[in-house]
């Protein structure tokens, strides 16, 4: 990776985090898979076209945008080095062609000017320290008339795994953490969108539109089972972390955070597994 400015989300995504994913990229796409259909049809992408993917992860938006485009190609962009080990091997194990992956921070990344027809991310553009030089950076990387979609979160009170959360803090006595949207870089960084057409604007899009779609994604077969896979992402460990801050008592933490999520999960298991709402922002915009 030639140059990075956002230190602290390479930390996050090149060390525990981004191997979790890595390691259960079926699990997390079984999660987010419900906006890949709207994503793309809101893309538009045609045979022949140039897409570029960021944020892209373990690469499966990469390649349905790469079958969308054949005979054009796509490059998915990410700072994760496990996740984007693991998106060039699932794409060698289907045999896409003209596929291919990058890891840099779209902040800054040399993006060839003017050499793609469109963009794409699915939930990979809310981290950005800069996000007016992020969307500036992808703008100029897309040819006159190109143009941009992308899902990010919404409302964090409509997303009923941040309820959950919510709910394991409740149990667990720990300082709730609200949901009420933040203004700085993060997951909700841009749930109002006031704040998407205006950072959109700022990085010299137009016709910029935003609409509210929701999916219920598949946490788990069970309740132990979306329990167990939960207590390995970022969020469940912070919150074991925050009940053994000296790091001395992990086991008893983490089984005190895992009967607490079981609790707070049992009310959304049914036939089809644990399915929890994520509420999300459509957005499309061009460039002039």
């Amino acid at each position: 990776m030639r140059q990075l400015v956002n230190t602290q989300q390479s930390e996050a995504w090149n060390g525990d985090e981004g191997r979790h994913w890595s390691d259960h990229h079926d699990r997390w796409n079984a999660v987010n898979e419900g906006f890949d259909a709207p994503l793309l049809e809101a893309a538009g992408i045609r045979p022949a076209d140039r897409v570029l993917d960021v944020g892209c992860g373990a690469g499966q938006t990469t390649r349905l945008a790469a079958l969308a485009a054949t005979p054009g190609s796509a490059l998915g962009l990410d700072l994760s080095a496990p996740m984007l080990a693991r998106a060039r091997a699932l794409a060698a194990e289907e045999d896409i062609d003209r596929i291919a992956f990058e890891q840099g921070d779209a902040q800054i990344h040399p993006l060839p000017t003017a050499g793609f027809d469109v963009a794409i991310s699915r939930f990979g553009i809310m981290f950005f320290e800069d996000p007016v030089a992020a969307f500036g950076n992808i703008g100029r990387a897309l040819r006159p008339g190109g143009r941009i979609a992308f899902v990010c979160m919404a409302d964090p009170a409509r997303t009923e795994w941040v309820q959950v959360f919510d709910a394991v803090r409740a149990v667990l006595q720990l300082p709730a953490q609200g949901v009420s949207i933040p203004s700085g870089p993060g997951m909700f960084s841009l749930a109002d969108p006031a704040v998407i057409h205006r950072v959109l604007a700022e990085a010299a899009f137009t016709d910029v539109r935003t609409e509210p779609v929701e999916a219920r994604g598949q946490f788990g077969r069970d309740i132990d089972d979306a329990a167990d896979h939960l207590l390995g992402s970022g969020p469940v460990r912070h919150l074991a972390s925050l009940l053994d801050p000296a790091g001395t008592d992990g086991p008893s933490a983490a089984g005190q955070v895992r009967d607490a999520l079981t609790g707070a999960l049992a009310g959304y298991e049914g036939p089809g597994g644990v399915r929890l709402r994520t509420s999300a922002w459509l957005v499309t915009a061009a460039r002039p």
